[in-house]
């Protein structure tokens, strides 16, 4: 039987865990992942706050929910595996008043449709007894939620797909896919390669790739920034898990939150800040060809329209540190300006529709041999290796 040549690209957590799962479980298949970085994970993956998600807020029937709540279990054998770090700190929900309980119901109603393990309702003081420092009227708490390193997974991934018989090909700038018969081509500025099969994870530049493949213009990526700061060594002890604010429904962000991290850290954030370039980490990244495509997309100037006045309060709040920890004291109140210093920004992919609709669920395309993710946001990573079985089902 010949050999299917099957590309993936982009390295980060998704195309890795793709091309890793078709390694071990298609013999008959030589996988190559492509990417134009020197290294995995460079963009999202390494950028992300390494939290694996228990499910907890995504409509039951989802894709998100369905290969999330697969997902971490996949993941929590895979690290205990490979001896990387998985720590199920926990994570709390908290409710800040009254009018906060409704929709708190409303996620531990999900959360349980979800099958998400040991959830339980908490009262004001049963809150302070799991995170002393902090305050509610409220709270939910997922035991199960968990911290890991995803780059350090990442990696791992690579290794596994490179012992599989697999390529990882790194400085391969995707800049043209083409069909020739029943076979892609895709070239970079110096090589032109040819695959029975492409799988696009290009997360911050996937509906360039998409359409670059043949697929539609929508949706299209619009990139936010999710600015962060960290705790001092010495306030550390204000956080033992992960708090989380009731995320308003309209946005697929989850507000500004505490985030323990495996090396001990802890991170304050993000907010959600228009990148000015798509690999826009910092404020004075600016790339005009980025804004000018963000800036004629129709659903950003819907979006825009929709939404400017939470737009200007997240920009105060990146240009403000103490606006920035006034929200965040909402939730720890011992929380002060001198506590936090600046962390390192990700950037988020974020797809939206023509009509300013910002697209929550997981959305993977179909068009011809070209499957092509077009929105793997959070949970993505989390959800890795049971995308990866999805994906590899239908090729």
């Amino acid at each position: 039987m010949a050999e299917t040549r099957i590309g993936v690209v982009g390295a980060g957590i998704l195309g890795l865990a793709i091309a890793r799962r078709l390694t071990e479980s298609r013999p008959d298949v030589k996988v190559t992942v492509l990417d134009k970085e020197d290294r995995v994970a460079a963009h999202q993956t390494g950028h992300n706050s390494g939290v694996a998600h228990a499910g907890l807020y995504y409509a039951p029937g989802s894709l998100k929910a369905t290969l999330c709540r697969r997902g971490i279990g996949l993941l929590k054998e895979y690290c205990a595996d490979r001896n990387l770090p998985y720590e199920e700190c926990g994570k709390i929900v908290i409710a800040r008043n009254a009018a906060e309980t409704g929709p708190l119901e409303e996620i531990e109603r999900r959360a349980t449709a979800n099958g998400v393990p040991g959830l339980r309702r908490l009262t004001a003081t049963e809150l302070r007894e799991i995170e002393p420092h902090a305050t509610g009227v409220a709270a939910l708490h997922s035991p199960t939620t968990a911290i890991v390193d995803f780059p350090a997974v990442a990696r791992a991934f690579a290794d596994d797909v490179a012992k599989g018989g697999g390529e990882v090909r790194l400085g391969f700038e995707v800049v043209r896919l083409g069909r020739r018969g029943e076979t892609v081509t895709v070239a970079s500025r110096s090589e032109e390669l040819v695959f029975d099969r492409l799988v696009v994870c290009a997360g911050l530049h996937s509906d360039r790739v998409a359409r670059m493949a043949g697929d539609s213009p929508a949706p299209a990526i619009i990139p936010f920034r999710g600015e962060y700061y960290r705790l001092v060594p010495d306030r550390t002890d204000l956080v033992r898990g992960l708090i989380y604010p009731v995320p308003d429904p309209r946005y697929p962000f989850l507000g500004v939150h505490f985030t323990r991290r495996v090396d001990g850290g802890v991170d304050v954030g993000p907010n959600a800040v228009l990148a000015l370039a798509r690999e826009g980490y910092r404020r004075r990244d600016i790339h005009p060809a980025d804004v000018w495509e963000t800036l004629r997309w129709p659903g950003f100037r819907h979006l825009a329209r929709r939404h400017w006045r939470t737009g200007v309060r997240e920009l105060y709040g990146s240009a403000v540190r103490r606006a920035f920890v006034a929200e965040a004291r909402a939730f720890v109140p011992d929380l002060t300006v001198a506590d936090v210093v600046p962390a390192p920004a990700g950037v988020r992919a974020q797809a939206v529709d023509p009509d300013g609709s910002l697209v929550d669920d997981f959305r993977i395309g179909r068009r011809g041999p070209v499957t092509t993710l077009r929105n793997a946001p959070s949970p993505a990573a989390t959800s890795s290796l049971a995308i990866a079985e999805h994906v590899t089902a239908n090729l």
